[in-house]
């Protein structure tokens, strides 16, 4: 590519498949990107773009007119995958892509899955599948199947519907390499399928689909008429999404951003977060401001206040961490309580166990008297129930509110449980120790 060399990087390329493309397609520099670009059939540089960062193909399909973009990608690709990247381009050029494809059907099916939200079955789907009428013969089905299949990569299966694109069943290849030509499709299709509404949230169908193992289902309209179909490769890459926006948010990042992104807009995603922190630990040492007179008395309670501080947010994170990836799973179950009591009761047995060791190493390492190491150990183990049930219930709380409970594995609990944690040590420190 250095020197320019069109025969053998076209014959280097040829042999690569569109994913490792894409890695060495986002190393390059812009020069040396058109120039791979412009030596690939179109088809495996459409591949090859679905495959790169969303960031990134926008940045270098900014360079190309919509009718490039239109000729050389988008009639390359599954209507699904074409609405994908149409979407992420202004509003004026999404028409002007549109009116330069040429395979009207194409264009429409592009633009029927433009108007569902990303986050629903109908944004998933592709709408290129391979459908046959009830009342054909099976050697009528397998001449429409073959016009169909002409247009997919893959078929992994057969639909049936009726005269108004109803839903019927599945036909089986087994059944159509077994059956009698003549036989009608209606006679040997398996009625029992399992399938999606398009108006389904992309994550309950994730779950459907994990549920009964499914690589391929069917999606439906509200009155049950075939629109398209799922497979498991756009689950995932949708599950992934999901994962690394959930991460961020765990980890108080309020927007999905990563290293390619300016200064700025890190900036924004990070310090929303970090301000809450902030306050939090404002609020923190506004709290042993007010127990000086009870670090004057003992001073020894100033020395695990990280201990306390630090428990209640490992313990909070722990609760929070297992509460919702039951929610995510779908496992949790709808009896609240029930989920509660266990990880109360997982953390009051930690608790207890940490408390005895704080306890011994308090009275047999530091020498401090019977009820100082009492008073911090009892408080170590109402900090952690205590921590434990915020864990647990806040979760819960903004699961049932529609919003994202990923927010309360992250700054969120912590601080809070950090608050909440001097503020229980020094009370039991006044009742225990009279001070």
């Amino acid at each position: 590519m250095e020197q320019r060399n069109v025969s053998e990087t076209a014959i280097l390329i040829s042999e690569m498949e569109a994913v490792d493309i894409a890695v060495l397609f986002e190393e390059l520099d812009e020069e040396e990107q058109k120039f791979l670009y412009d030596h690939m059939g179109n088809e495996q540089s459409a591949e090859m773009l679905l495959e790169i960062d969303e960031d990134d193909r926008k940045k270098f399909l900014s360079h190309l007119s919509s009718k490039e973009i239109a000729d050389e990608i988008i009639n390359e690709i599954d209507s699904d995958d074409a609405a994908d990247i149409i979407a992420e381009l202004p509003e004026e050029q999404q028409d002007e892509i549109i009116q330069h494809l040429d395979d009207e059907e194409h264009a429409q099916n592009i633009v029927d899955l433009l108007r569902y939200d990303e986050d629903t079955a109908g944004g998933l789907m592709a709408t290129e599948l391979v459908k046959v009428n009830q009342n054909l013969s099976i050697i009528s089905a397998v001449k429409e199947m073959r016009k169909q299949a002409e247009e997919m990569e893959e078929v992994y299966s057969i639909y049936v519907v009726d005269d108004s694109e109803k839903l019927l069943g599945i036909l089986s290849l087994k059944k159509l390499l077994t059956t009698s030509s003549s036989t009608k499709v209606a006679e040997v299709f398996n009625p029992k399928f399992r399938s999606v509404k398009d108006s389904e949230e992309a994550e309950e169908v994730a779950r459907f689909m994990q549920r009964y193992d499914l690589f391929e289902v069917p999606v439906v309209d509200s009155l049950g008429k075939l629109v398209g179909r799922i497979t498991v490769d756009d689950v995932m890459d949708f599950v992934k999404e999901e994962s690394e926006k959930d991460y961020q948010l765990a980890s108080g990042i309020s927007s999905d951003v990563d290293h390619t992104d300016n200064i700025f807009n890190m900036t924004k995603a990070r310090l929303p977060w970090l301000f809450i922190g902030m306050v939090g630990g404002l609020v923190g040492s506004r709290v042993l401001q007010g127990n000086q007179s009870a670090l004057q008395n003992v001073p020894a309670l100033m020395f695990f206040v990280p201990l306390i501080a630090a428990t209640a947010g490992n313990i909070g994170v722990q609760a929070s961490a297992i509460i919702v990836q039951g929610l995510a799973n779908d496992t949790l179950g709808k009896d609240t309580f029930r989920t509660l009591i266990k990880e109360v009761s997982v953390s009051a047995a930690s608790g207890l166990i940490l408390s005895l060791i704080i306890f011994g190493f308090n009275l047999l390492i530091n020498h401090h008297d019977l009820t100082v190491s009492l008073t911090i150990s009892v408080s170590l183990l109402a900090v952690i129930m205590v921590a434990a049930v915020i864990g647990t219930v806040v979760p819960i709380i903004l699961n049932k509110n529609k919003i994202d409970p990923a927010i309360a594995t992250g700054p969120f609990i912590t601080t809070s449980n950090d608050i909440l944690g001097v503020l229980i040590y020094f009370s039991i420190a006044r009742m225990i120790l009279h001070i």
